[in-house]
C-alpha cells in the first residue's frame, strides 16, 4: 500500500473524513506512518521538516534503476569482496551535511512532471542535488553481499540514494534491499499499531466515539479501546513547552484571541492544555506572557 492508501483505509475505518499522514513512506518500505485525524490535521505543518530513523539492508553487487529491489538491474551482477571495516569506512563519507541527488524514480518534479513518470517512459531525468543531513549512518554488520544498517536523516533524504552511492563508492554497485522506518521524530515504532488493530476497536456503533476522541472532546461512551491506540497529547510536539491555560482564558483561546499564559520559558511557541490531557492550541509568543493562538484545536 501507498501512504495515501493507508489514509483512505483509516478514513473508512473511523468515519473521519479529515485524515492525513505526517510523511510519505515508500510502498516497498515498512514501519512508522504517523496519522492525524480531525482537527489534529492542523498539526501537520509542524512536521514538514521532521527527522526520521530507519533500519534496513543494502545488497552489494547489483545496482538498479530505482535504487531498490523493485527496480531493473543496471548491468550484470558483480563479484563482492568487501570487509566490514571497508564498508564502515566508506559509510563515514555520507555523515553530515551532504548534497544528494534524488533517485530518478521519485516524486521530485522536472519541469512540473514527477521524475518517476519520465523514468517509466525511458525519458532522461536530470535532478539537481539538494542539501540534506545524515546525522548517523551505522553499518551494523556485513553478511557476505548484504550489509545491515541504521540511519538517522533529515526530512527529504532518500535512503535509496545513500545505498546506491555507497555501492558506487565501493565499486561493485548496490541497492536498498529492505527498509523499516523506526521513527518520525517523536513517533516510534514501539508505539505503532496495525490497521487490523484499529479495525478491531472501530466497530460501526463506535463512529461517534472515534470522532469525538480525535477532536479531543470528552465522550460519555466507553473509549478505552480506541484511546489505547492514540498517542497521548502530552507526547506530541515535545519540543514546544506545555502550559495549562487558566480557566478564564479558555473562551478567548477557543475564539483565537490573544491571552496571557503562565510563563515557564522564553520559547516562541507553546502547547496550550486545558487540564492535563486536552490539547487545545499551539500558541505563538507576542511579548512577555502574551500569546496568540497559531492553531486552535479545541
Amino acid at each position: 500500500m501507498t501512504s495515501h492508501d493507508v489514509v483512505a483505509r483509516v478514513r473508512r475505518i473511523t468515519g473521519e473524513r479529515s485524515s492525513g499522514h505526517l510523511g510519505t513512506l515508500d510502498p516497498s518500505a515498512r514501519g512508522v506512518l504517523p496519522l492525524v485525524l480531525g482537527r489534529f490535521t492542523r498539526l501537520a505543518q509542524f512536521y514538514t521538516n521532521a527527522d526520521k530513523r530507519y533500519e534496513g539492508t543494502i545488497q552489494f553487487g547489483l545496482a538498479t534503476d530505482t535504487y531498490d529491489a523493485e527496480g531493473e538491474p543496471q548491468g550484470p551482477k558483480q563479484a563482492v569482496h568487501l570487509t566490514l571495516e571497508q564498508v564502515r569506512e566508506a559509510a563515514r563519507a555520507f555523515v553530515g551535511q551532504i548534497e544528494q541527488v534524488p533517485p530518478p524514480f521519485s516524486a521530485k518534479k522536472v519541469a512540473g512532471v514527477p521524475a518517476y513518470k519520465l523514468a517509466r517512459k525511458k525519458q532522461p531525468v536530470e535532478l539537481q542535488p539538494k542539501p540534506v543531513e545524515v546525522k548517523e549512518f551505522e553499518i551494523l554488520d556485513l553478511n557476505g553481499e548484504q550489509a545491515r544498517f541504521r540511519v538517522w536523516v533529515s526530512s527529504g533524504t532518500y535512503v535509496r540514494s545513500i545505498a546506491h552511492e555507497l555501492g558506487k563508492l565501493l565499486g561493485p554497485g548496490a541497492h536498498l534491499a529492505s527498509l523499516v522506518r523506526t521513527s518520525v521524530r517523536e513517533f516510534e515504532i514501539g508505539q505503532a499499531h496495525s490497521l487490523e488493530e484499529l479495525e478491531a476497536v472501530a466497530a460501526p456503533d463506535s463512529q461517534r466515539l472515534i470522532t469525538n476522541i480525535m477532536l479531543n472532546k470528552e465522550s460519555t461512551v466507553k473509549t478505552a479501546g480506541f484511546e489505547a491506540l492514540c498517542l497521548h497529547p502530552r507526547l506530541v510536539l515535545p519540543e514546544f513547552p506545555a502550559v495549562t491555560a487558566p480557566p478564564e482564558s479558555l473562551a478567548r483561546i477557543h475564539h483565537g484571541n490573544s491571552v496571557n499564559l503562565p510563563e515557564f520559558t522564553k520559547a516562541p511557541l507553546v502547547r496550550v492544555f486545558e487540564g492535563q490531557t486536552r490539547l487545545i492550541a499551539i500558541a505563538r509568543r507576542i511579548a512577555g506572557t502574551l500569546f496568540h493562538p497559531k492553531v486552535v484545536l479545541g
